[in-house]
């Protein structure tokens, strides 16, 4: 079939890798047209803040040649992804949103980005991110703001909102985020795409740039995991980027598949799993994607899993009192004047807690580990919410405590699994009425991402989603 070289941007990952080694398709003839669809959607929505046309063809040129050669090649080889701007890679900055670090450039690549190049990935752009990335929103004073291209007055989410951006937009099918609280679940599912926070020490994260190392919250509970617009492509993705890296310590060589399960794979149904509520929308999608999985064989009933909403709680106390602590002069100094009042609201939610309360909460989370793992080896998957609302209108966390308030009572869901260490993926189920994207996100035991990406396979074939229309 004779393909058009113009419409490369619209594969899959699988696709262009496999016909890139069969020499159906060019690298370089894959990266011109990811760069060329670039050029054409992201003056409208700003998520790639750092093109990188000329380094990137000279990767493709290099890459077509190794095949010619017939050398053995990775599973991404040639494919164009895009990564994100907190993420060290050689001779580009690193700003992470901040002003005052335009020009903090990386001596190396991350572990990540390393991971990426070494499948044979062409990076083609630095995607956007908020602030010290720690917002459900991205803009920034250096960059300014990313638009969801969707819906230019909804965010496109936070803080991997340029990732997902990018790739829902065709610039890109694989873009590398993180996810501490939800940065790359939360993204996926307001740009209507797929994204997975792997298992707390299944993708290895290092930043050579890094003053110090982080506070025990960010070495816990942050992840590096990538979105795309088709599950398959997040599956060969985490294998990638899973590659072990001694600067790691964390990092584990756990098998990428699992034992087989006892059919019919049960699966727990929570619609408002943190007890605050959630929209008609949210919850037709999470009843909707329940009735698909049931109708694949999975046995799914309503069911809630162990104290969603205090886990939750005490992801607050461990991320953000460790922020009031250790970060409260890096947002003086670095942050704009958004990320400086979103701190401060959030800081409303995490009072100060003395040595004995963090003492006291840091053991709680293995009892909270130890029921988790002891309900999912009777139910492995959780079916809930990403989100409590639909994706938000732009600015809503910066209108006051309230406006904030009302954001961070509807992220609740996306706040347990980083605390527990478990893997969950976002996956659309269309879009709402008004057009906006909607989703559902499905949470597996630790080193069980397979049990999940099937799971999102079956929801995902059942809700496919169009790309959506720029101009």
């Amino acid at each position: 079939m004779q393909h058009l070289p113009s419409e490369l941007w619209r594969w899959d990952a699988i696709d262009l890798a496999r016909a890139i080694r069969l020499r159906a398709v060019s690298a370089r003839e894959a990266v011109r047209a990811v760069l060329d669809r670039c050029a054409a959607v992201n003056p409208a929505i700003n998520a790639v803040v750092l093109v990188l046309e000329e380094e990137a063809l000279a990767a493709a040129d290099a890459a077509d040649a190794a095949i010619a050669r017939g050398e053995a090649v990775g599973p991404l080889h040639g494919v164009p992804v895009t990564t994100k701007i907190n993420a060290d890679q050689r001779g580009l900055p690193t700003s992470n949103g901040c002003v005052p670090w335009r020009d903090l450039i990386a001596p190396e690549d991350s572990a990540v980005v390393a991971n990426l190049r070494a499948a044979g990935a062409i990076i083609v752009g630095r995607t956007n991110t908020p602030a010290l990335s720690m917002r459900w929103f991205t803009e920034n004073a250096l960059h300014g703001r990313t638009l969801n291209p969707w819906n230019r007055d909804h965010t496109p989410g936070g803080s991997s909102g340029g990732a997902a951006a990018a790739c829902a937009a065709g610039i890109g099918p694989i873009a590398h985020g993180n996810d501490l609280g939800g940065s790359v679940r939360y993204p996926a599912y307001a740009c209507g795409i797929a994204g997975i926070r792997p298992s707390f020490g299944r993708i290895p994260a290092f930043n050579p740039t890094m003053a110090a190392e982080r506070p025990l919250s960010g070495q816990l509970m942050s992840t590096q995991g990538p979105l795309a617009r088709r599950v398959a492509d997040l599956r060969v993705a985490l294998a990638v980027m899973a590659r072990g890296d001694a600067r790691d310590p964390w990092w584990m060589p756990a098998p990428l598949e699992g034992p087989p399960l006892p059919r019919p794979i049960r699966v727990a149904l929570s619609i408002d799993p943190a007890g605050t509520g959630v929209h008609p929308e949210v919850a037709a999608a999470v009843r909707r994607a329940g009735e698909i999985l049931a109708a694949a064989g999975y046995a799914v009933e309503e069911r809630e899993p162990p104290d969603f909403a205090g886990t939750a709680r005490d992801w607050d106390a461990f991320a953000h009192g460790e922020a009031r602590l250790f970060m409260a002069e890096t947002f003086e100094r670095y942050a704009d004047p958004g990320a400086q009042d979103t701190y401060r609201y959030m800081l409303a939610h995490c009072p100060p807690t003395d040595l004995d309360g963090y003492m006291r909460l840091a053991a709680r989370r293995t009892t909270r580990q130890r029921d988790w793992a002891r309900f999912m080896a009777e139910v492995p998957l959780v079916l809930c919410p990403v989100s409590g609302e639909p994706p938000f209108p732009q600015g809503l966390d910066v209108a006051g405590q309230q406006g904030f308030d009302s954001v961070y009572r509807a992220q609740q869901p996306l706040l347990a699994t980083p605390l527990l260490g478990l893997p969950s993926v976002s996956v659309p189920t269309g879009l709402t009425p008004e057009g906006l994207p909607m989703g559902v996100q499905i949470i597996a035991p630790r080193w069980r991402e397979d049990l999940a990406l099937d799971a999102a396979e079956v929801v995902e074939a059942a809700c496919p989603m169009a790309t959506p229309v720029i101009g």
